[in-house]
């Protein structure tokens, strides 16, 4: 029998607890929109009213694609975790743990409402799926998946896992999306369909970097260093062009009505998302 880390065994019993008890009376279902529509998404037909094509799905697939709305009676909540060696900054890989956490506790709050939950993770790799499910014993496997996945010198290109995450959702969902998203990324195209919320992992130290003086810098996606000077200048062009990364994706994230929580390190996780609720 496989043993258990004592860490993420402690990881997943405070997930579950503030679950049972902080997310009591918080249905997952009211994530929705009032008045949201579940949609199907498919190929047209002969036959099909052309006034059901929707165009920038078809654009971007290049072939005819209709929605047609429906309402749904059971909510599939897909839980979809993107990650590569940039989850590992500084000397520990602090934002993979909050990650595991966070997609934990999606996942408990998912079984404790009674709706189906489906993990799905990608890697350089690797791409992982639970079944969908109700049982605890696929949501705490997914789990220790995240956990213990080793992510230094990887890179995942997650607009390819995008396309491939379209592809695996057949039914409309909501959809959390885990990443750091320190790339540019496109999630237009899962919107469509699907009710997409986007949870950023960050570190604070990210976001606040100072100068470090003459530092050897590792690339955590590959085997790369580099011996620099990283003073108030470094510090400053790092600030700048993270900013305007994040403006750009904040941006995206509203054009596509996509709703977004950032969650650092240091965060009580469950807090930032009882936000969702608000």
């Amino acid at each position: 029998m496989k043993v258990v880390n004592s860490e993420l065994k402690a990881l997943q019993l405070k997930a579950r607890q503030q679950v049972y008890t902080l997310l009591s009376g918080h249905n997952l279902s009211k994530l929705y929109a009032e008045g949201y529509d579940f949609a199907e998404l498919r190929e047209y037909q002969r036959g099909d009213d052309i006034r059901k094509i929707n165009w920038t799905i078809t654009a971007k697939l290049g072939k005819p694609y209709i929605k047609e709305l429906h309402t749904n009676r059971e909510l599939s909540v897909v839980v979809s975790t993107f990650m590569d060696g940039s989850l590992y900054f500084g000397t520990e890989n602090k934002k993979q743990k909050k990650l595991t956490e966070v997609a934990t506790i999606l996942g408990y709050a998912t079984q404790f409402n009674g709706d189906l939950f489906t993990g799905i993770s990608y890697t350089q790799t690797e791409i992982n799926v639970t079944p969908p499910t109700k049982q605890l014993y696929h949501i705490e496997s997914f789990s220790n998946l995240l956990f213990e996945t080793s992510l230094l010198d990887t890179k995942i290109d997650m607009n390819i896992s995008i396309e491939d995450l379209f592809s695996q959702l057949y039914r409309p969902s909501l959809l959390f999306v885990i990443s750091d998203f320190l790339e540019p990324v496109d999630l237009s195209l899962l919107a469509q369909k699907h009710e997409v919320i986007a949870i950023i992992i960050r570190n604070k130290e990210e976001e606040t970097l100072q100068k470090l003086g003459e530092v050897t810098l590792k690339n955590p996606q590959n085997k790369a260093k580099l011996d620099t000077y990283f003073g108030k200048k470094s510090a400053k062009k790092y600030h700048t062009r993270l900013k305007a990364h994040d403006t750009r994706l904040i941006e995206h994230f509203s054009q596509n009505n996509i709703r977004y929580v950032k969650i650092f390190t240091e965060d009580e996780a469950v807090k930032k998302l009882l936000s969702l609720f608000v």
